[in-house]
């Protein structure tokens, strides 16, 4: 996975597409925007590439890579204003639960990173 995600094309393509109802043009970079972020939110090439067999499949696959960012996004921000709740209260082990919790669901590889870097750095805590 890059360093750095760029989802903004991403986002922008789902706004136009999905809230305000612009048609899905499969376009060579629309296809290669479809791909690249499927596989950052830890769907494959596979399902990717038969997705952009059909405007109906790639407007689903679109839905999904949306839906994982828009949901693992709310996830790890959520589980982390109670990780640093629990912190500050002294209760590590509840600060360690909560990303175990995400490590748990969560799929797209940058919210576990998130996760599992707060679990290592929760390891040396009481």
């Amino acid at each position: 996975m890059p360093e750095t995600l760029d989802w903004d094309p991403i986002r922008a393509l789902a706004r136009r597409v999905l809230r305000e109802g612009a048609p899905l043009a499969l376009t060579d970079e629309v296809r290669a925007l479809l791909v690249r972020s499927a596989r950052e939110v830890a769907i494959s090439d596979a399902v990717a590439s038969h997705a952009l067999s059909s405007e109906d499949e790639a407007l689903d696959l679109l839905r999904e890579i949306s839906r994982r960012i828009r949901d693992g996004s709310a996830r790890i921000s959520d589980a982390l204003n109670r990780m640093y709740q629990h912190k500050e209260a002294g209760d590590f082990d509840s600060a360690r639960q909560e990303m175990r919790e995400v490590l748990a669901v969560e799929v797209v590889p940058l919210y576990r990173d998130i996760a599992e870097g707060q679990l290592e750095d929760l390891a040396d805590e009481p």
